[in-house]
């Protein structure tokens, strides 16, 4: 390994030889995608979408003002006024959307002026504190728990190292690392460490091998940065909105100008006619309304600390029929917790709730005791200082995921683990290792200088199930004062009392199952596609709702009929759980068999690059072009597709875009058939009835264009449009009442 990356393992590189590598290699960085000129994303703000027939309409009234002004002495003002307000809607609203826009990259572009990372490297024998950017291949680094990952490294030693893949590979326990080589996977094997993942305890030493964009990380940033990105739906929306509404403005816009040449009218009538019913054809406010919509939405999510960068994002939200969730700090906490305990022959729930007001097993038993005071002091973990004013679940810890958990637990049942280990002073302890696969903690077992002799506490910490034991050791063999060596052991380490056991869970978020539910009333598919082991993955899709109560899998059909899973025909399950290994393997098509068969997925033991095949087959299922397909490791899929909600929603199929329509027969009739008619029929009445009492009749209407176009008529009640001030009015608070 020293030969292959030209190092001295025990001096590292020289600063030549480091420098030399860092001009080659570059600065030990992402790169950063490529970003658009801030006067283009203004320009598109401006000029994009739906601004254009804006625009096209300003410029049109532009031109008939000025057709006016050329061949008339006094021209009316109209059109001027017109146009001007028609760009002043496009400025202000561009101005607005592009506000919105640069506000949320700001803050984001704020994140990258934190305090930069720093690496603990050794070069030429000494240990010398350098940037993360200045790390380059071949630098031997030192990482201790709290540190971050400054690139991807071998690992040559190691003393009881752990670090936090959850980031990478969706595992919420703490991963040991070693200089064994323990599996093909780069991604399984114990002897490499990822950039960016975090040290959470002990301490390694390794050598560089990836740093920049030829980490694992930077590979997947590169495939994220490659996709390309397509048109939101709303943008498509309004592309083929502003073609519909540009072919019927043309098509009456022509057909009126030719039917005025057909009446006798002059051509600069007709121009100007055609002009007009062009103009009153584009809906100059909706531009506004959409953009203030959006923008409304954008604040309130803001206000739950979730930043819109792209305002077309926010509807994009109610188009997606699909939600890939990661499992570990999305659906759940990524914090290990106590649920099951047991002792005394019983399987007891742990009471994890500040009062205690939980509590299912009874506190005065001695075994219960024997179990607390065991967790609590063989157990390296301390809560942090100065938090004492907040709640013992909340506290931040330095230590093990799973001694953190037992901490909390024994903390919240039985007070005060600092006084339990003040009163019961640990004399020595056997660390755990992935050799043993337990921990060893003798202690005085009594208050200090009491002569109740020493305890043995062993605990395989490596499983979710520690078992605990203890071994009370005689005085008169282990008098106080007997030096334990936890090297030369020189006391027993067998023939313990077996006391019980503590399950541990990384427990899902309070409001994921509510929410799951919601999905499945709406029709939305809910996937979890996570890096962690199978078992834990279908039991946390269960507990969410992903999987239904009931539901089985190939593996529980197989189970139940004692039969081989060869046998089990997969399209009897709706449910499935899809290992990583299988995964690599699958074609396009059977992948797509799996979306199409089954309601209710789980993709364990993926790597980042097949989570985004997983999209990318949700997309074929729905018969999104692939340059929509969204990225899985960057974009959070949640959506929202509204459809009657059924009784038994969480065993119902989602909805097919292809086949399953959102406006059906009876929604159609209700719409037009009775609250449009409604709408109609009340402008309409009041209109007749209102003016029909103040001596405008109805009749008084046939003929009168030819009555408003006459200068020498100077009778005519609508001269100055009193008459409709009251039809518009009343039209528009039917029309308001009718809406809401």
């Amino acid at each position: 390994l020293g030969r292959k990356y030209q190092v001295d393992l025990s001096r590292g590189l020289t600063n030549a030889r480091a420098a030399e590598i860092l001009v080659q290699d570059g600065p030990n960085a992402l790169t950063p995608p490529p970003t658009t000129p801030e006067w283009v994303k203004f320009c598109r703000q401006l000029f994009g979408g739906f601004s254009i027939l804006l625009w096209i309409g300003a410029i049109l009234c532009f031109l008939a003002y000025g057709i006016q002004a050329a061949m008339e002495d006094e021209p009316a003002n109209d059109n001027l006024y017109l146009g001007v307000v028609l760009a002043a809607v496009v400025i202000v609203t561009g101005c607005f959307s592009y506000y919105q826009e640069a506000k949320s990259s700001k803050i984001m572009d704020s994140f990258k002026n934190m305090v930069p990372q720093q690496a603990l490297v050794i070069r030429e024998g000494e240990k010398i504190q350098i940037n993360a950017e200045n790390v380059v291949v071949g630098d031997l680094v030192e990482v201790k728990g709290g540190d971050r990952v400054p690139a991807d490294m071998r690992i040559i030693s190691s003393h009881g190292c752990k670090v936090d893949n959850s980031s990478l590979t969706g595992e919420s326990e703490p991963q040991t690392r070693s200089p064994e080589f323990t599996h093909e996977n780069p991604l399984e094997t114990r002897n490499i460490c990822f950039f960016s993942t975090n040290c959470v305890e002990g301490t390694a030493r390794g050598i560089v091998i990836s740093t920049g964009d030829r980490t694992v990380m930077g590979r997947i940033a590169s495939l994220a940065s490659g996709l390309e990105v397509g048109r939101t739906p709303i943008a498509m929306e309004i592309e083929h909105f502003i073609r519909l509404i540009t072919g019927v403005a043309v098509f009456l816009g022509l057909s009126f100008f030719i039917l005025s040449l057909i009446l006798g009218y002059t051509w600069l009538e007709a121009v100007i006619f055609l002009i007009g019913i062009i103009v009153a054809n584009v809906p100059e406010g909706l531009l506004a309304t959409v953009t203030v919509c959006l923008t409304l939405t954008a604040k309130r999510m803001a206000r739950k600390n979730c930043l819109v960068k792209n305002l077309e994002a926010v509807e994009t939200l109610g188009s997606t029929s699909t939600i890939c969730s990661d499992k570990t700090g999305t659906l759940t906490q990524n914090r290990m917790t106590v649920a099951h305990m047991w002792f005394d022959n019983q399987i007891h729930e742990a009471d994890t709730t500040e009062d205690q007001s939980g509590a299912t097993f009874d506190k005065r038993s001695p075994t219960w005791a024997a179990l607390a005071r065991i967790a609590g002091l063989c157990n390296r973990a301390v809560f942090k200082p100065g938090q004492e004013n907040i709640s013992i679940s909340k506290r931040d810890t330095a230590g093990d995921a799973s001694e953190s958990a037992l901490l909390k637990c024994i903390q919240l049942s039985c007070g005060s683990v600092k006084k339990m280990r003040d009163k019961n002073p640990k004399v020595t302890e056997i660390p755990f290792n992935s050799t043993n696969k337990y921990q060893v903690g003798p202690g005085r077992a009594g208050p200090r200088g009491a002569q109740s002799g020493t305890a043995l506490v062993p605990q395989p910490a490596a499983a979710r199930q520690p078992c605990f034991c203890h071994l009370y050791l005689p005085p008169d063999k282990f008098p106080r004062g007997f030096r334990f060596d936890a090297d030369e052991i020189n006391f027993p380490t067998t023939n313990l009392c077996f006391v019980g056991l503590m399950s541990m869970i990384d427990p899902p978020r309070a409001a994921v199952p509510d929410a799951v539910g919601k999905c499945r009333s709406a029709g939305i598919k809910v996937i979890m596609v996570t890096g962690d082991h199978p078992i834990t993955a279908k039991a946390i899709a269960k507990g969410v709702g992903i999987i239904s109560e009931g539901n089985e899998t190939v593996e529980d059909i197989a189970a139940r009929l004692n039969i081989p899973v060869s046998q089990v025909n997969p399209r009897e399950a709706k449910a499935c759980v899809v290992h990583g290994s299988d995964l690599k393997d699958m074609t396009s098509e059977q992948l797509d068999e799996i979306l199409k068969n089954h309601t209710e997925i789980v993709f364990a033991r993926t790597s980042p690059q097949q989570k985004l095949i997983i999209v990318e087959g949700c997309q074929r299922q729905v018969g999104a072009p692939r340059s929509h397909v969204p990225s899985a490791l960057v974009v959070p899929a949640i959506s929202l597709a509204y459809e009657a909600a059924e009784s038994d929603i969480m065993k119902r199929q989602p909805r097919n875009p292809k086949t399953d329509k959102l406006v059906n027969e009876r929604l159609i009739s209700m719409a037009y058939g009775q609250i449009g008619m409604i709408q109609a029929l009340g402008g309409f009445f009041t209109y007749f009835v209102i003016l029909a009492e103040n001596g405008f009749l109805p009749s008084t209407l046939v003929g009168i264009r030819l009555a408003w176009d006459d200068r020498s008529t100077n009778d005519l009640e609508d001269s100055y449009g009193q008459e409709w001030v009251s039809t518009l009015c009343t039209l528009a608070w039917s029309h308001v009442m009718v809406a809401h």
